[in-house]
């Protein structure tokens, strides 16, 4: 009798076996296969000349859990600038406690080990009565179930499944068994070579986490505008090349409070990279930080690459556009989530970026930029897109492609913005100076500058009064003896 419509829960090996049973071999919701973004962008070419090894991502988000498997050796690091944390840069309870995880998940995941087929043996059940063992089978099935979703069924190979049940031995385990030899599982078995988990794109990539609390007001001390402008000082600080900020408000401008800190990442020869925002949040043009001269900006698109509908906002601050949705990353404490929004876009460039640097380390953080830009694939309108922005990601030639000499005069600082748009009334007085054809001489700082003397207004009056008076008396005597002359000339004609 097929098994398939029974239910379950499960324990140590349950995740790994339901991972078996799927027509397309998987593991948790973390799988290669789920991944398109590492084939279709280039990625996997791009490994073959680096995965990020000595570049350090740092991730202000709101924490991140470095105990997960997927992230198990990336983290180096972090701090929590929310005062809701415990000084490591993990989690921070608050409505999307998990989005720090699933963000850096994206950079910089290293993805998990299959066990060997030789650690699960079929004595493992034997012990096990009937009862038990129904029980035991039905949790299993409510498992795969939560792992699959309702149309688990769909992905199921029955015959495996029943005879798992049948036999209490899981299909291949009998054979690697047997097989005596050094030699790997064949690719034909049901147990998958490749790695599970969720891998980033820069797997080898070091994550530095910044915690804080994107909620206002904070509950724990201070709030968004201090928290970022603090978070982005300390990654810089503590050995940063690139800040990851899947994070954006609804408004175009920024607090100045923000001028010193990323002016402090730019200077550093820092890139930061931010979200251009979500549609469905209600943000439909990019808001800030990803508005800030400078800042690498990231729009997100399909898996077809059609912009996305609800995760991607636009503006002429879109820079690249990079996989939105549908995205897998890792969750606190284990787990794994589908989810969407250019929040998951902008870890995908991050490592990108991360890449870019380990390859070409004699560029500047613009210099990066300028790689991922104008080797972006073309999409949306000529020129630089909305939507698009520059296009679409391309890894392979970010890492290992030519591309246009870099002019530095193509891109915007903050340092420029800064001196035009933060001129103080006291910086646009001294600007205007002293002409150099006049007889005024600037006092000493602080004291007021000389008037004319009375003596010099009346000279000008002065003359003034009798060159008036010359030139109206000359204008008069013209108008008078054109009059005559015209009037001669017509008792001429008669």
């Amino acid at each position: 009798m097929s098994r398939v419509g029974r239910r379950v829960c499960s324990v140590g090996v349950v995740g790994i076996l339901a991972a078996q049973l799927v027509a397309t071999p998987a593991y948790g919701q973390g799988t290669r296969e789920e991944q398109f973004w590492l084939e279709d962008y280039g990625v996997t070419e791009a490994w073959e000349t680096t995965q990020g090894e000595g570049i350090t991502i740092a991730v202000i988000d709101t924490g991140v859990d470095g105990d997960h498997p997927s992230l198990e050796g990336a983290m180096m690091g972090g701090t929590d600038v929310s005062g809701g944390g415990d000084g490591s840069g993990g989690p921070v309870s608050q409505t999307n406690t998990e989005h720090g995880t699933l963000v850096a998940s994206l950079a910089a995941g290293r993805g998990e080990e299959m066990p060997e087929p030789e650690e699960i043996e079929a004595e493992d059940f034997d012990d096990l009565s009937d009862d038990e063992w129904d029980e035991w089978f039905d949790d299993f099935l409510a498992d795969i179930e939560e792992i699959y979703g309702e149309d688990w069924e769909d992905e199921i190979d029955e015959e495996a499944l029943d005879e798992f049940y049948d036999t209490r031995v899981f299909p291949g385990i009998e054979d690697a068994e047997e097989d005596e030899s050094d030699e790997e599982v064949d690719e034909s078995a049901p147990w998958p070579e490749r790695p599970a988990g969720v891998v980033g794109v820069a797997p080898e990539a070091d994550i530095l986490s910044l915690s804080l609390v994107l909620e206002d007001p904070n509950p724990y001390g201070p709030g968004t505008e201090d928290q970022i402008a603090q978070a982005v000082t300390w990654a810089v600080d503590n050995g940063a090349d690139i800040i990851n900020m899947s994070i954006g408000s609804g408004s175009q401008d920024w607090p100045e409070s923000w001028d010193e800190a990323f002016l402090h990442a730019e200077q550093n020869d820092v890139l930061v990279i931010a979200a251009a925002g979500n549609r469905a949040a209600g943000h439909w043009s990019v808001g800030a930080p990803a508005t800030i001269p400078g800042v690498l900006t990231v729009a997100g698109v399909d898996e077809e690459r059609n912009i996305s509908e609800d995760s991607s906002s636009q503006g002429i601050a879109v820079d690249i556009a990079a996989a939105s949705e549908p995205l897998v990353g890792a969750l606190p404490e284990g787990g794994y989530a589908m989810w969407t929004g250019t929040s998951g876009a902008t870890p995908i460039v991050a490592g990108a970026a991360a890449l870019t640097m380990a390859a070409h380390p004699e560029l500047s953080a613009q210099e990066v930029k300028h790689r991922l830009l104008t080797s972006a694939d073309s999409a949306g309108a000529d020129g630089i897109d909305p939507e698009f922005g520059h296009g679409v990601l391309n890894v392979d030639a970010a890492v290992n492609g030519s591309v246009p000499e870099f002019n530095a005069e193509d891109y915007d600082t903050l340092e420029d913005w800064i001196r035009v748009h933060r001129r103080t009334d006291t910086d646009e007085q001294d600007s205007e100076g002293v002409p150099e054809d006049s007889d005024v001489v600037a006092g000493p700082e602080g004291e007021p500058r000389d008037l004319p003397q009375a003596a010099e207004v009346r000279s000008a009056q002065d003359w003034a009064g009798p060159v008036t008076l010359g030139v109206g008396a000359l204008v008069l005597a013209a108008l008078m003896t054109l009059a005559a002359v015209h009037l001669l000339s017509r008792r001429d004609t008669n």
